[in-house]
């Protein structure tokens, strides 16, 4: 199966499910930090998993990601990821400790583990209700599992048998700004759905499976 080539009404379409998510994601990051938040969705597309890889640095690329199981009516996974040096600017601006280092374990507490847990739980909850309110399709992310590891093990680790049947993700780009993060944090928020609901999903998109 190929998803990838999307004209520009559904390009505009996925941009606006991106938009819509980045503003609710926004609103309640603002006001769990009490800092304003504005995010931004440079690009929305459907890339094949090889692509994913690329996208982030490559397989030996040392990623901070949040790992979603997703339930409901279209079940698959949801990875939002971030570079190590820009996980940790976020996790400095978000607690106020500037010494901060995923290099140094002591630093990486049950505190620094939940506000990246908290902030995962909005991006990923803003995002799949805007794709479920355009959609009508229920789905639920259960609690999220911090991983800190290269890309290629990480992404390995929840398509590997996804792969074996399906090629393919929407990705939205997540650009995170306040005053205090200068030129701001770039995320990756990656869905991928299992095979058997990729018709469904893509369906209700108006996203033809042979385009």
């Amino acid at each position: 199966m190929e998803y990838l080539k999307l004209t520009s009404t559904q390009k505009d379409l996925l941009r606006e499910i991106g938009n819509i998510g980045s503003g609710n994601a926004a609103t309640s990051m603002a006001k769990l930090t009490n800092r304003k938040i504005n995010m931004q969705v440079p690009s929305v597309n459907i890339l094949d998993f090889d692509q994913m890889m690329e996208m982030i640095g490559g397989a030996e690329e040392l990623i901070v990601a949040l790992l979603f199981e997703i339930n409901g009516e279209v079940p698959g996974t949801v990875y939002f990821i971030l570079k190590v040096e820009e996980a940790e600017m976020l996790v400095r601006n978000l607690t106020d400790n500037q010494d901060f280092s995923f290099t140094d374990n002591c630093s990486v507490d049950e505190m620094t583990i939940s506000v990246l847990q908290e902030i995962g739980n909005i991006v990923t909850g803003s995002y799949l209700t805007a794709l479920s309110d355009f959609t009508n399709i229920n789905m639920q992310p259960s609690v999220p599992h911090l991983s800190i590891d290269m890309a290629g093990a990480v992404l390995t680790m929840g398509i590997i048998e996804l792969s074996q049947v399906s090629d393919c993700a929407i990705i939205i780009d997540t650009k995170i700004q306040s005053i205090d993060l200068k030129d701001g944090i770039h995320g990756h928020f990656f869905f991928v759905p299992f095979p058997e609901a990729l018709p469904k999903l893509f369906k209700a998109l108006g996203i033809s499976e042979h385009l």
